[in-house]
């Protein structure tokens, strides 16, 4: 027997499953099964039709066939037991046997139909074996996943013992009265294009939060979340294996004093119910001149900043006149400013640790209960002169565990079930909405639903610089200008 192809197509020829196990041509097999209808005689009952070249052996599937294309030589017994089978496997991964579950479906059917034949023939197989051979089930596999599992596992509590560690050195701390120095700032820097840009980078972390027992580990797949448990027997002769071949697997709290965290680590500092790490705000003046005849122009700013931002202008404009007169102009006043490119005249930069400086602040709230996770996420716009736009606060799911139950909730939300997220939607914030709030319960441990990310873009300036006006370097007569802010957020973090 030789089979050329198998095939699931519609009772009027159109092919929607298709798989070649001899070299043809697409146009090749779509031109045999629209001519397979035609072939059958109306009102007969057969299981199979010929041409001068080929021979199909079908079985009708409801509103479907199974189609099998052979060479008209092949041993037509054998045909209709392979095609028994073949109709045997459709049911498995199809609910319906419906075009468009068929098409949804149809990567599975190729790898069983693979199963069942391989380069035209006939394997030895029944339906159990081909359902063992697609799951692709490994032991191997298995045991890789428990031990990194493991590692998670101990990395999550090395974590947890040094996070001990640094809660004493902080009482040690306070008790004898000295004061604990802060973390190093950091932050990411970008630039944004207009005559007025500013990007902002908050990142906030959470207080740590009453060490609670272990839960057992759930058996919904994989997670993004370190979970905690004893270690199997297997996965311990596994890792005592790789020993013995000369791997180097780290067990954690062996041969470490407990000093040894404190030496690496910066000293902690006193966590209160919101705690910034760090803020940096980033942000660019951008000159654009069109017209060579403006092109010698002063550029007159109203700083009114308060905050206490570290200014830097281009190397070409007088400092002087800008720390005196809040003036932007080159340092030579006969030289203009270059034609159709855009410069910088104007850095500043603001870091701070400062929580009354974050423009809007992010809480968020889970609680584990007997049946999973009510969490609760609340914003609060700290500068009420703002108006964010588009705001979308990103908060991980796990996997596995079915659609959050919303409860309350202001503006509105998508469930992301490919990406294990749910995007809290917010058109507008501004004075009029500055605070609201979502809840929602789930299956899940709290650390399954962080880190939350905040993105919103705003047309408003954060730091309080304005162009005034723009005036001739001769004459100082006014020039008409143009100017676009825009305000958008890096990187915004709940940790």
């Amino acid at each position: 027997m030789v089979l050329l192809a198998a095939a699931v197509c519609t009772k009027a020829g159109k092919a929607i499953v298709s798989r070649q196990f001899v070299e043809m041509s697409r146009t090749r097999i779509e031109g045999l099964l629209a001519a397979f209808p035609k072939l059958m005689n109306t009102g007969k009952q057969h299981t199979f039709v010929e041409t001068d070249s080929v021979r199909y052996v079908y079985q009708p599937l409801e509103k479907l066939y199974m189609v099998l294309i052979t060479t008209k030589n092949s041993n037509i017994l054998e045909d209709l037991e392979t095609l028994r089978l073949f109709s045997r496997v459709i049911p498995e991964y199809c609910r319906v046997l419906e075009e468009t579950e068929v098409s949804e479906h149809c990567f599975d059917l190729i790898f069983a139909f693979d199963e069942i034949v391989a380069l035209g023939y006939r394997e030895s197989v029944n339906l159990a074996q081909i359902r063992t051979f697609t799951e692709m089930d490994s032991h191997e596999e298995k045991v890789f996943r428990a031990v990194r599992e493991t590692q998670e596992r101990e990395a999550k509590a090395e974590m947890r013992r040094k996070a001990k560690e640094l809660q004493q050195a902080r009482r040690d701390a306070e008790r004898s009265g000295k004061k604990a120095p802060g973390f190093g700032g950091f932050g990411s820097s970008g630039m944004g294009s207009g005559n007025s840009t500013a990007i902002i980078t908050d990142t906030l972390i959470e207080p740590e939060k009453a060490k609670m027992a272990p839960a057992p580990i759930r058996p919904t797949g994989p997670s993004k979340a370190l979970k905690l448990g004893a270690r199997g027997k297997e996965v311990d002769s596994f890792v005592d294996k790789l020993k013995s071949e000369g791997e180097n697997i780290l067990a954690p709290g062996v041969g470490k004093r407990p000093s040894e965290a404190s030496k690496v680590l910066p000293p902690p500092v006193n966590v209160e119910s919101v705690h910034m790490r760090n803020m940096e705000l980033l942000g660019i003046i951008t000159l654009r001149v069109s017209d060579d005849k403006n092109g010698r122009v002063r550029i007159h700013l109203n700083n009114n900043d308060k905050r206490g931002l570290q200014l830097q202008t281009h190397p070409n404009v007088d400092k002087k006149l800008f720390s005196t007169e809040s003036l932007l102009v080159l340092k030579n006043p006969e030289k203009s400013f270059p034609i159709n490119s855009d410069v910088g005249v104007l850095k500043w930069r603001l870091q701070s640790t400062d929580e009354a400086l974050i423009p809007l602040t992010i809480n968020c709230w889970p609680s584990e209960g007997a049946t999973g996770c009510d969490v609760n996420i609340e914003y609060e716009l700290q500068e009420e002169g703002l108006e964010l736009n588009d705001v979308i606060i990103t908060i991980p799911i796990p996997s596995g565990v079915g659609a959050p139950v919303i409860g309350d909730l202001d503006g509105e939300y998508r469930h992301d079930g490919r990406r294990n997220i749910l995007e809290w939607c917010l058109p507008v914030i501004d004075a009029k909405n500055k605070t609201g709030s979502l809840e929602f319960s789930m299956a899940g441990q709290p650390n399954d639903f962080f880190p939350v990310l905040v993105s919103f873009v705003s047309k408003h300036n954060y730091c309080d610089i304005q162009v005034a006006k723009v005036t001739q370097v001769d004459g100082d007569s006014p020039v008409r200008f143009s100017s676009e802010t825009s305000f958008m957020v890096d990187k915004y973090e709940i940790l």
